[in-house]
Formats: structure tokens, sequence, C-alpha cells
């Protein structure tokens, strides 16, 4: 199984680009096109929140078209710059399969690998959380696939990472008991987040967390001052997570651009 993982699309109308840098829309297109070109092509692709940059059903018009391309099941959960109700007004139910109550989280059982995708949003606020009624669903969730590996995906990291400005809008509320929960389930293979707009990955309740970087833009590299959060255009990319049972889950990154080669592997003649 190939799970593909997109993440901080921060989709616009077209033709406004994002913070008036960047041109999130078309980044986001690129990427699709990218990730329909693989070989072998994902089973699923998984976004994992802030979807779009507002929460405005035009926004979600666009996303809509765009994702509606891909020939591959897709799966979305909110991130902080999402609002649940345009979202599930815009966006097709096939994408958020069950989410119809208050919060927009699922199960997945159709692959070899479980998908639990979580909401971690609060309102009006750039940091997330779980209240008891998402733990509660996420517990029952656990508990009803045992003993089957599972990858949980959702907007907000568990965990400090050392980017003062990221860390403040991490997940707080409710982290102590998600830990306890995936702890406690030794089948979780990979709990896959976004919001970070970097590379970043941990240990992590017995399990590896990973942050997959933006298709659009990244955030700037920073572990030593107290700044905001700065944009900086480096190379859109995504994640890949291939699953056998022999290996496990293992995870790449692929760029969304194309770089120079590949080339073939030649002696050096200073060698022979």
């Amino acid at each position: 199984m190939l799970i593909a993982q997109i993440t901080d699309l921060h989709v616009r109308p077209r033709g406004r680009p994002a913070y008036r840098v960047a041109e999130t829309t078309m980044l986001t297109a690129r990427a699709l096109d990218a990730l329909a070109a693989l070989h072998p092509r994902p089973d699923v692709v998984l976004v994992t929140g802030d979807l779009v940059d507002r929460g405005l059903p035009e926004e979600y018009a666009v996303l809509r078209s765009l994702l509606g391309r891909l020939p591959i099941p897709v799966f979305v959960v909110p991130g902080n710059h999402d609002r649940r109700g345009p979202l599930r007004e815009g966006l097709p139910a096939a994408w958020l399969p069950g989410a119809d109550g208050e919060f927009v989280h699922y199960v997945v059982d159709d692959w070899p690998v479980r998908l639990i995708g979580l909401d971690t949003v609060v309102p009006g606020a750039d940091h997330g959380g779980l209240c008891e009624a998402r733990l509660a669903f996420l517990e029952a969730a656990l508990a009803a696939g045992r003993n089957r590996p599972t990858v949980v995906f959702m907007h907000h990291p568990p965990f400090a990472c050392g980017m003062a400005a990221m860390d403040r809008i991490r997940l707080f509320d409710g982290e102590a008991r998600f830990r306890a929960l995936i702890e406690a389930h030794g089948t979780v293979e990979r709990v896959l987040c976004g919001h970070h707009h970097r590379p970043i990955q941990t240990r992590y309740a017995g399990t590896l967390a990973l942050v997959a970087p933006g298709v659009a833009h990244q955030v700037a590299l920073d572990l030593a001052s107290e700044r905001e959060d700065l944009l900086v255009l480096e190379p859109p990319a995504f994640q890949l997570h291939r699953y056998a049972p022999e290996t496990g889950l293992v995870t790449h990154m692929a760029y969304v651009e194309r770089f120079p080669g590949p080339y073939p592997f030649a002696a050096d003649p200073a060698s022979s």
C-alpha cells in the first residue's frame, strides 16, 4: 500500500496569492500533477489540513476542482485555516466519510493500513486541541482495530519541535491523553501531521510522529529566536508512506520540482 500525504495547500481564489507572496493555487496544482504522475501511483492521498487559506466557500470550490482531477481516493482533515461548515458544504462526502457530526473525524478501513482522520481544530485559534468527544472517538477507533496497522492523520503536531513560533501553536488541549492512547495501542505505525510547513520527525508515544512539508510554501527554519514564523519559498514537497507486511511503514519525501538527472552510476576512470 502506498499512502501520499500532502499538507498546507492554503488554496486561494485564482489569481490571489496567499500573504501576497505565494501563488498557492498554482503551486497546489503543480503538486497534484506530480502526485498523479508517480509510478506506482499512490493508493490514497491524505490531506492534513489548511486545505484553503481563509475558509471561504469560493476557496473550497477551487480546491474541489483541483483535487477532483486526481484519479486516486482523497481523504481530508481540517486545519486552523479551515472552517468546518464551508468545508463540509464545499467538498464531496467521500473525502470525509462518515464525518457527519460536529467534528470532521472518521475511520477508513478499506486497505491493509487503517486510516484514522482526526479533527484538531479549535475555532478562532491557531493552536490545536482534542476535547473529550474527540478523544473518545479516537479511543473507540483504536480499540476497534487493535490488531491492524494504523495511521493517525491530523493537522496540529502533538510535540515541541524547537521552533518557538510553531511550538506556540501546536496541539495542546488533550495532548497528554492523546499520547497515552497512542502508546497503549502498539499498532499505530505513524502519527502524520501538517501545520509547521517543514519536514520534521520525532519518536512519540512508541511510534513516529511526522510533519510533512507544505506543497506551496515553507516556514523558515529558526531554532534560535522567538520571532514570528516567516514564509520561505523552499522547494515544495510531500511525503510517501509505503506499507508492506515485512517492513511496516517506510516514509519517503518527494519534491514537486524536477531536478537534473537521474544519471546512471559510472565507474570513476581514475579508479580503474
